[in-house]
């Protein structure tokens, strides 16, 4: 993982969802770093506030919000608060989500629903209420979290890997529509990581992973946390519509 660049992200509003833990919870702790005043989402509220209260103490600024991405009423709350607090959001990383696996025989329409709803609904309406604001002050990055298995399936996990290739559509779609106009729109597609779902898993499951790896091991949520900075600075400022893989050389494009 690279250092974070101080000052490199100074006085933007970063909303970002699903912060509660995990890559979450590091992109706002990365962020915070870089400068940025970080709005932190999820749908439990002790969580986000725990995040929030993390980047205080290491001297950031930050606030915790509770609220369902797939709730229209939610997320305008959710950017209302920031900009009541600090003004409309420069930088929004859509990042909540949650996986559930079932052979594709047994999947639940109500288990493909929400699983729709959270990652490619909430993705949505997220980008769609950044985006005015954005729009009008000509400047913004926006980075969705997809997931390697957007792009190559995944077993007993056809509802999540269609949200995540949904994910990866919608962003390639919107950097077509508005980077003209100032806007960035990009994603990340992570691969094994070691956040709690997935260090929940068997020594032996981890083992025989790590063991197709080309890099030979997980990464780490900081280490998407990084490549997420990346996006959201003007360091990348000629990227548009990417999804970049920080996947331990799982999936090579």
């Amino acid at each position: 993982m690279t250092a974070p660049c101080p000052d490199r992200l100074k006085g933007r509003v970063a909303v970002v969802t699903g912060g509660g833990a995990g890559i979450g919870r590091a992109t706002a702790l990365r962020l915070a770093a870089e400068g940025a005043r970080v709005m932190v989402n999820d749908l439990r509220a002790e969580a986000a506030e725990a995040t929030a209260a993390a980047v205080r103490a290491a001297g950031g600024e930050s606030a915790g919000m509770a609220g369902d991405v797939a709730s229209e009423a939610d997320v305008d709350a959710l950017f209302g608060a920031a900009e009541t607090a600090w003004g409309p959001a420069d930088i929004v990383v859509n990042n909540a989500g949650h996986v559930h696996q079932a052979p594709f025989e047994a999947l639940a329409a109500a288990d493909w629903d929400r699983m729709i709803a959270v990652h490619l609904r909430g993705c949505f309406l997220c980008c769609r209420r950044a985006i005015g604001p954005m729009l009008a002050a000509g400047r913004g990055a926006i980075v969705n979290v997809a997931s390697q298995l957007g792009q190559k399936g995944g077993a007993e996990l056809v509802h999540y890997s269609a949200a995540k290739a949904g994910i990866i559509g919608l962003t390639k779609s919107l950097a077509r529509e508005v980077s003209l106009r100032g806007v960035r729109v990009n994603a990340v597609a992570p691969g094994p990581i070691n956040t709690d779902l997935v260090l929940g898993l068997s020594e032996e499951w981890r083992g025989a992973k790590a063991g197709e790896l080309p890099l030979g091991r997980f990464g780490e949520p900081e280490d998407v946390a990084a490549t997420v900075a990346f996006l959201a600075s003007d360091d990348a400022k000629i990227y548009v519509g990417q999804t970049l893989g920080p996947n331990s050389g799982d999936v090579m494009l």
